[in-house]
Formats: C-alpha cells, structure tokens, sequence
C-alpha cells in the first residue's frame, strides 16, 4: 500500500479552537457511567471537543487536513459555545508559509466544524477564499449529500463555506480509495456521514492516520462506541472495524480531530490492536 519513498512528509498540528457538544449525542447508547471515566462532562453534561487540523509539506505540496468552523458567522452557531477559535490561515502562517502556498486541502466532510475556515470575511463582509489556489478534496457522496441534505445533517451544513470553492474551480472530488500523492492516501469510511475522507501519511518511518469523525477522539477507539450524530451507524461501525483491520498490522499513529484533553505527544495515540 505504501511504498519505501524519500519524499516523507513532515506535519504539524494545528488546534483550531473548541466547542461543546452534548455527551449522550457524543457517546449515543453507551452509558454515561461507562463513558465519563474515559472522557469529561461539565454539569449541563456538554463535553469540550477541539478542533484538531494538520499542516503537511514535503518538497512539492502543502497540505491541509480540514480548516476548523473558522471565523465567520459563529453567532448563528452559539448553541455549541465556540471558544478560543484561532483562524487557520494565520496558523499556516506561523508555521512559515502563506495560506497562498497551499497546494491542497482534504476535507474529511463538509460539517461545519471541520470546514468552516475554507472561506472567510473580511472587513467590509465579502466571502473570500482562505486559501485561493488549493485544491480542495471532498468524497463525492459527500459532496452530493451536502447539495441534498437528508434531514439529520441539513443543519450541518452551510452554502458560504463550501459553494466559493465549487464556484472558483477548486473542488475535487473522490469516489473511491487512492494514494494522492506519494506517501499519501485518502480512503471513503461512511456512517457518520456519507463519503467522508480518513487520511493517511507516511512521516519519518510512522504511518500518521487521521481518522476523522470515524474515530473522533480517543475515547471512541472501542467498536461499539459510536456517537448518535453519525447518520448511518452500522455503517459507521463497520468503517471502524475496516479501519483498524487495516492498520492493525502496521504500527501507526492515530491524530484525533475532537480530542480536547491531551498534549501534542498524547493526542498522536499508538495503537497495534485494542
């Protein structure tokens, strides 16, 4: 699946911001006695989920892993409490590059949370492309669900973070697994929405997976755990029993998109098997 190449990607983690979310829709049918000795709730029983996106570069591209809920319009968004939201360009940019020098941004799925910061205002309230000249990469099923929202996820979605991209020509879309560029691979795990993206890398001898809302944080690294938002849960559980399958083997690193309670060194969890 991966081969032996020179052209290793180097990464960085870039934590965007947090937000709250209910435990029991975090958590769906397992019991909240079972779930809290593995992840925190506050008193309204709301856990703090971040919003963990990667910066890739070897010599020829410059990657995104999805962009945050980003900075625009997070009022309409008050029932999730966004708090200490950092814009995603200004952290490329403190990684030393310009938002101009992204080649490409992989969106795992078009939720607001992991692709809000693809688009921005600026001061006289004009909708701008956080990063003009990327490629932005959605899974086709994906892509179609968000023209055509089913019930369940139509308020997930919003026309002002996806439609400028589709409108400038920078939308790409996946219908099946592929390598992306070398050392680097996209594959389709649907459940908790349909045509969402996991990412995998190779990086100084590890293989990096970023399993999106498949796996969310940590805590939902056991198969049966799976969060009442994902719109498909057997699916879901069945993308997580592929996932792991396939990496089970090889020794990897899982980066979790909603973890909120680890350090970089924790976040990025060794897993062989549970």
């Amino acid at each position: 699946m991966y081969k032996s190449t020179k052209n290793m990607w180097q990464y960085r983690i870039l934590r965007t911001g947090f937000f709250h979310a209910d435990g029991g829709a975090m958590f769906g049918a397992i019991p909240k006695r079972a779930w809290k000795r593995k992840y925190p709730a506050d008193e309204d029983n709301c856990c703090v989920l971040a919003m963990n996106c990667l910066l890739l570069w070897n010599k020829d591209r410059r990657i995104l892993i999805d962009t945050g809920v980003g900075t625009k319009d997070l009022g309409n968004l008050s029932y999730y409490r966004f708090y200490d939201n950092e814009d995603i360009a200004d952290l490329v940019r403190q990684e030393g590059f310009t938002p101009e020098e992204i080649t490409d941004v992989i969106l795992s799925h078009l939720h607001f949370d992991h692709c809000g910061g693809c688009t921005y205002k600026d001061e006289e309230g004009n909708l701008n492309l956080s990063f003009p000249h990327a490629i932005h990469h959605v899974g086709k099923e994906q892509w179609e669900n968000y023209l055509n929202p089913n019930l369940l996820e139509r308020n997930s979605f919003r026309e002002e973070d996806m439609f400028p991209v589709q409108k400038a020509g920078l939308l790409h879309l996946h219908d099946k697994d592929a390598e992306l560029y070398p050392g680097l691979n996209i594959g389709i795990y649907p459940g908790h929405t349909p045509g969402q993206l996991v990412v995998s890398f190779l990086s100084k001898g590890d293989l990096i997976v970023v399993p999106g809302d498949v796996i969310p944080t940590k805590a939902h690294i056991s198969e049966q755990w799976i969060s009442a938002y994902d719109t498909h849960p057997l699916e879901s559980l069945a993308s997580k029993i592929s996932l792991k399958e396939k990496m089970q083997d090889k020794p990897s690193l899982f980066v979790f998109y909603h973890d909120a309670y680890n350090n970089y060194l924790n976040y990025t969890f060794k897993i062989l098997k549970d």
